[in-house]
């Protein structure tokens, strides 16, 4: 089945219409998940999003064998987790989630985001999508929740791999936490969801400024190479000092804030900006996206 037929069948309602019984009659705002359910086959019915799924799950194991074959000393601090993996082995999944928070996951977000919009007008599905019917807003709502969706399920991904395997190798016990004092294992592994959870908001809003990239071109390539080069960008002008003025108000400075979330008591005073930071990128962001995109002329 072609992008366009799947489309074209997404959102069928069948209503009393004097035809034939079960005539297929289109309403533009029917409520129907089929649309959504289609956007997300797409996303994860691609052999190269199971590739970059593959390389995501890579880190953990790598991280895991590594730990395994030459232990680290003992000691160490701050968000170096790979110094607490043979206590407990679901620091596996945060010492991966550390690693991959810089470039991996931003890079698998990226590639996402830049296709939702720019790809279906570079395969020339797009024109026809808004006219099967499906008016456009609701088609960004739906491209931006596969976007979320997406997120989740990477960091998820690199998480679970991690901590599982973690566990299989070094075993479970109670989780050491920044601060020095240690939680139950189940606290603990309540923590990790709340970093799950967390990191999915940050990729959620840098998915929301690549759907906004993404209404720009009609280049899936050129659009994620933009979005990587802005949250690169963004990275590196967060750590220059002499930009500090900027640091907060950039979309990767509130990044790292997850292991605030692994303090007892866990610390609020990057979290929360870093929640707000999200949430203002992607309403900034997505406006935009749908300003953009309500007023262009698709011609493909």
């Amino acid at each position: 089945m072609s992008v366009a037929d799947l489309r074209q069948s997404s959102d069928p309602a069948r209503v009393p219409s004097g035809g034939p019984v079960g005539a297929v009659v289109y309403r533009p705002h029917a409520v129907s998940s089929r649309f959504f359910r289609s956007e997300l086959l797409l996303i994860f019915g691609r052999r190269r999003n199971w590739v970059g799924g593959l390389i995501l799950a890579t880190v953990p194991i790598l991280i895991a064998i590594a730990v395994k074959v030459s232990p680290p000393s003992p000691g160490g601090g701050g968000m170096n987790f790979l110094n607490q993996i043979t206590q407990n082995g679901i620091f596996v999944a945060l010492s991966a989630l550390t690693l991959e928070m810089p470039l991996f996951l931003p890079l698998a977000v990226a590639a996402i985001a830049g296709d939702t919009v720019a790809g279906e007008a570079h395969l020339g599905t797009l024109r026809y999508l808004l006219t099967v019917p499906v008016d456009r807003t609701r088609l960004l709502v739906v491209k931006f929740g596969a976007i979320a969706v997406f997120a989740l399920v990477a960091t998820l991904l690199v998480a679970l791999v991690g901590a599982m395997l973690g566990l299989a190798l070094f075993g479970g016990g109670p989780v050491v936490t920044l601060s020095g004092t240690t939680l139950p294992f189940w606290t603990g592994a309540a923590r990790l969801l709340l970093v799950i959870a967390y990191i999915t908001m940050c990729m959620t809003a840098l998915g929301a400024i690549g759907l906004f990239v993404s209404t720009l071109t009609e280049q899936p390539i050129g659009a994620t190479i933009a979005i990587l080069v802005l949250a690169l960008g963004s990275e590196i002008m967060d750590a220059i000092p002499q930009l500090s003025v900027i640091h907060e108000y950039l979309p990767t400075h509130y990044w790292a804030a997850f292991g605030d979330l692994l303090r007892d008591p866990i610390s609020t005073a990057a979290v929360v900006p870093g929640i707000w930071s999200a949430l203002a990128y992607t309403a900034i962001f997505g406006a935009a996206a749908w300003a953009r995109f309500g007023g262009r002329d698709v011609t493909s």
